[in-house]
């Protein structure tokens, strides 16, 4: 079946856009945005025959079911390399001093950053690449594959090819973003420099 309708979750600002670079390709291509869970939900209530769900650098988890009831995969497009599924990945990636990083996407599954993939960008990072920095390099390397895949996307009405990448073993949550943020008086000034850097100014000190 072809693809009529395409739900994309996505947050506010750059979601027209998106939506425009997607319906470039197909005119009659209807595109609904959705921002947050509950806009999901009411937007995927009805018959999603013909229907394709994207998700853009999103922290909202799309519920299981409505996995389930799409014709086809949905996909995601996540803000770090496979090495790094989960939350907060370019972090984890300055905390570990890792010398690249990248992109994913993959299809969605009910575990998160779990589904097989089928895109993956990596690029060279500094020692001393910032956090802000690196995030500005995950944003643009996303907006041009975004660009790249969207005739994909938008046109063909078979799941996109996979490819033989596998996500990291380590899947980071929010409460570990939490706990990386915490400095305390025993941690050296090797351990306050790393977590600095991984948390730009967001890093918290406990007395």
């Amino acid at each position: 079946m072809a693809i009529e309708r395409i739900i994309l979750l996505s947050g506010e600002g750059e979601g027209p856009l998106l939506a425009a670079i997607l319906r470039g390709h197909e005119a009659k291509l209807a595109v609904d945005l959705v921002a947050t869970k509950d806009e999901l939900i009411a937007a995927t209530t009805d018959d999603l025959a013909g229907a394709r769900l994207i998700s853009f650098c999103t922290s909202v988890i799309v519920p299981a079911d409505i996995l389930h009831r799409l014709p086809g995969p949905a996909y995601n497009f996540h803000p770090g390399p496979p090495e790094y599924p989960g939350r907060y990945p370019s972090m984890f990636a300055l905390y570990d001093n890792a010398p690249r990083f990248g992109i994913t996407v993959h299809e969605m599954a009910a575990k998160v950053d779990a589904g097989p993939i089928v895109a993956a960008e990596w690029f060279a990072i500094s020692s001393t690449t910032t956090l802000n920095e690196l995030d500005e390099l995950i944003y643009a390397e996303l907006a041009a594959k975004f660009r790249t895949m969207s005739i994909y996307l938008a046109t063909l009405d078979r799941p996109l090819p996979r490819l033989p990448y596998r996500w990291g073993l380590r899947k980071t949550k929010l409460s570990d973003s939490e706990a990386l943020r915490r400095i305390t008086p025993d941690m050296d000034e090797a351990e306050v420099a790393r977590r600095k850097r991984a948390c730009g100014g967001s890093v918290i000190f406990l007395a």
